[in-house]
């Protein structure tokens, strides 16, 4: 039995494929302002350890945030959190 769908189907299918798209577009664009938002206060969190005579990353943290991201996203958690540790560390 093959399977038909009437234009008003296809239509509806397409609104709602518009409105998600929409959707995450609109999700992508705050994604990438908490990103920027979490490099600032990352760089600022280095300046202060390097003037208090640290180091700028703290592998230790780091590790934190791995298993932070891994737990709660799975194994594709840690490629993200490794991807945002890149972009917050800044220049060496």
């Amino acid at each position: 039995m093959a399977i038909t769908t009437t234009p008003a189907a296809a239509t509806g299918a397409e609104e709602r494929i518009a409105e998600d798209r929409g959707r995450i577009d609109e999700l992508d664009r705050r994604i990438i302002a908490l990103v920027r938002e979490r490099v600032e206060v990352s760089a600022r969190i280095q300046r202060a350890r390097i003037e208090a005579g640290g180091r700028r990353v703290s592998l230790s943290r780091e590790m934190e945030i791995l298993t932070r991201y891994r737990e709660r996203l799975g194994r594709p958690g840690t490629s993200l959190a490794m991807t945002l540790l890149e972009l917050c560390r800044g220049r060496a």
